[in-house]
C-alpha cells in the first residue's frame, strides 16, 4: 500500500445483517447486550458485545437504529449464533428477527470519505457508528461511521446482487481494493482486535482492551454484568490483555509468545506494516504486558507497544 493519503475498499464476508423489529426490540436489546441502547433515535448507532452468564464473549456487533426496526450487524460468522441467544431470551416477548442478505463493505484511509462523496453518498459528518441511506453507482446502500473499522472508516451494507457495480463505482472514485493481508496490517496498526481472528468465546472483555467501546457502566442489568462489574470492582485486572508487538521477523497467528524461556502469550493477527514493519495484535500475560517489554515469537526478539501503534 503507497504512503500517503489513500483510500480502499474490501468486502467483509464474515459479517452478516439481523433485523429485529417489534415495539419493544430496544427494550429487549437493553436487557441483553452490554452497552446501552435504548436512547439510539433513529440514524444512530453503538457497538455492543452478547455474553453468556460467564462473561464470556459470544458475539461484536454493531447495533443501528432504523425508524422500525434495529439492525444488527454482526461480525466474526456469528450470526446464526446470534439469533439462537436472542430467540432463547425473548420468552414472550414481542420482537421478531430476520436474517437480512446483505453484503458489508469496509472503505478505509483518510480519502474515505472524500472517495464515498465523489461516488456518490455523502457521509464526511457521520458521527461515530451514525448510518444514512446513500447511492453509490446507482445503488441504494447503507453507509456508517465505523468506529471498529481502522482509521474510523466507513462500512457498506450492499445488496448482495449490486456488490460489483458498488465496487466499480468505489473504483472510479479513486478508491484500491485492498487484501486482506493489507487490512490486517492497518487493524494491528490501529490496535483494532476483531471478533473471529483476535476475539472468541474463550474470551472475556476486559482482556481486549475494547470495554469502554464496548460496554457501559451506567446502564441496568444485562447478561454477563455480574462478571463485568465483579473485574471492575478488582480494579479491572485479568490474567492476559491485548497488546502490541514490533517484531524484528515476521510471524503468524498462533505464534508462541515466550519470556525467558516461558511461554506469556500467543499472537492473534501478524502483519508487515509499511510504517512499522513486522508486527502483531497478541494476548500477553499481565506480567509481560507493559510496554517496553523484551519478549520473543517463534524464538525472535519482540517489544511489546501499548494500543494503537504510535501512540504517545
Amino acid at each position: 500500500m503507497a504512503a500517503g493519503p489513500f483510500a480502499a475498499f474490501i468486502p467483509l464476508p464474515d459479517r452478516a445483517l439481523l433485523a429485529v423489529t417489534g415495539p419493544l426490540r430496544l427494550k429487549f436489546l437493553q436487557s441483553i447486550l452490554s452497552n446501552d441502547v435504548a436512547g439510539l433515535a433513529p440514524g444512530e448507532g453503538r457497538r455492543a458485545a452478547l455474553m453468556d452468564v460467564k462473561g464470556h464473549l459470544q458475539a461484536f456487533m454493531r447495533v443501528l437504529v432504523d425508524a422500525d426496526t434495529v439492525l444488527l450487524e454482526v461480525a466474526g460468522g456469528r450470526r446464526d449464533a446470534v439469533e439462537r441467544v436472542l430467540v432463547h431470551y425473548r420468552v414472550a416477548a414481542p420482537v421478531r428477527f430476520l436474517a437480512r442478505p446483505d453484503a458489508v463493505l469496509a472503505v478505509v484511509g483518510d480519502e474515505a470519505a472524500a472517495a464515498l462523496a465523489r461516488a456518490g453518498a455523502e457521509a464526511s459528518g457521520l458521527a461515530e457508528e451514525g448510518h444514512v441511506r446513500g447511492r453509490v453507482g446507482g445503488v441504494d446502500v447503507r453507509v456508517v461511521r465505523a468506529g471498529d473499522v481502522p482509521g474510523q472508516g466507513f462500512v457498506l451494507h450492499v445488496p448482495p446482487e449490486a456488490a460489483e457495480a458498488v465496487t466499480s463505482a468505489l473504483r472510479a472514485a479513486g478508491a484500491a481494493e485492498i487484501a486482506p493481508a493489507a487490512l490486517d496490517a492497518l487493524r494491528v496498526e490501529a490496535g483494532r482486535p476483531w471478533y473471529g481472528p483476535d476475539v472468541t468465546e474463550e474470551n472475556l472483555l476486559h482482556e481486549t482492551g475494547l470495554l469502554g467501546e464496548y460496554h457501559s457502566s451506567s446502564k441496568g442489568c444485562y447478561v454477563g454484568q455480574e462478571v463485568v462489574a465483579r473485574l471492575e470492582g478488582r480494579g479491572g485486572h485479568v490474567n492476559k490483555v491485548m497488546r502490541g508487538l514490533r517484531l524484528t521477523a515476521p510471524a503468524a497467528a498462533g505464534d508462541t509468545v515466550t519470556a525467558e524461556g516461558k511461554e506469556v502469550g500467543r499472537v492473534t493477527t501478524a502483519a508487515v506494516s509499511p510504517r512499522f514493519g513486522p508486527v502483531a495484535l497478541a494476548y500477553l500475560h499481565r506480567t509481560r504486558s507493559e510496554p517496553g517489554s523484551a519478549v520473543e515469537v517463534a524464538g525472535a526478539p519482540a517489544s511489546v507497544v501499548a494500543l494503537p501503534f504510535g501512540a504517545p
